[in-house]
This record gives structure tokens, sequence and C-alpha cells, in this order.
């Protein structure tokens, strides 16, 4: 199954203040993602980004929010899955059967936003270089879980070049430079 631009979403899960300091190799993991996420705003797919209890846990950080595309939907939660009774229907009036999601942390709110979408018949793509854990052995044990459940790994370089298709592709040059 390839996946297009025009089939596909992105939601950024919870890449706040008082999280990402807590997370394991944060500086890798605020790198790779600031290079996806630039990356799907210059293919121009829609992006869905959450907060969690913003009030105690802060805004989404700087270098995630200077990457993100200006029309980015914001959306607060406090289930730990961002797929709840309040955004089901925005997300399913987006009409995209694909997502990538990426974000913190794997084995809670990333894994159960993707549980969900994957049993609303999502396909649900995870660059494992894009999120993260305090904890490795809970970053591999939310992935492994991913795996498990349906869900498909990837890494931002190749998802990004999977949804540029071509070196003709008006994002190429673009994408081609993020990710030397």
């Amino acid at each position: 199954m390839r996946i297009t631009k025009k089939d596909t979403l992105a939601i950024v899960v919870d890449y706040q203040e008082k999280l990402i300091p807590a997370m394991d190799k944060k500086e890798e993991l605020i790198k790779d993602s600031a290079v996806l996420i630039k990356g799907i705003k210059a293919l121009g797919v829609p992006v869905i980004v959450s907060q969690q209890y913003t009030k105690g846990l802060g805004e989404t950080i700087p270098e995630i929010k200077e990457a993100l595309p200006e029309d980015y939907t914001l959306l607060e939660k406090n289930t730990f899955t961002l797929y709840n009774d309040e955004n089901k229907s925005l997300i399913d009036n987006m009409w995209r059967k694909n997502i990538i999601i990426c974000g913190t942390e794997t084995h809670i709110c990333v894994l159960q936003t993707a549980l969900d979408l994957i049993e609303a018949g999502y396909n649900v793509f995870m660059p494992v270089d894009c999120v993260g854990s305090r904890r490795e052995m809970d970053k591999n044990a939310g992935i492994q879980r991913f795996i498990r459940e349906g869900g498909f790994v990837t890494s931002k370089e190749a998802i990004l070049f999977e949804l540029t298709y071509s070196s003709k592709d008006e994002a190429f040059r673009t994408i081609s430079d993020l990710i030397k």
C-alpha cells in the first residue's frame, strides 16, 4: 500500500514544554520531528497538533511550532487518545485514510491514539525516529504493541520520499535539503 499527499493526514502529539525535557534522546527527537513536520508542510499534508492538559504541561515547544504550517489545527485533550468523542468527527471529516503519527509519549498518548485510529479503519504510520518516551524500554514496548495491532513502522526519510513520489514534485528539493 502506498500513501499519497491527497489521502494522508499528520497528527503531531504532545510536544509540550513540560514533557519534552524528560524524554530520552530529546535533542534527536526534536531535530528529527522538526524535519518531518517541515517536510509534511512542504508537501501540503494537513496537520493536527494535540496538547495534553495545556494548563499543566505547557504549550507546544518552539522548535515544533516553528516547523508547523500556518493552517494547522490545534486540539486540546484530557484523554490520552486524541481520537476521542470530542475529536472523532473532525478527523473523520478530513477524509484521509492514512495517518502519520509522531510525538510523545510513544507508549501512552501516541499509542492510544494510534490504536483507536487503527480500530476505526485508518492506516497509521509511525516514523520511529519521531516518537519518544522517557525511557527507551517504554518507547520500544509502544512500538512493538503498535506493530502487533496493525500499525506501520517507518522513518521520517522513508515517509517524506514516499509522499514526494518523484523528483519532479515541486517539494522534492525542499525534502532533499531537509534530509541532508
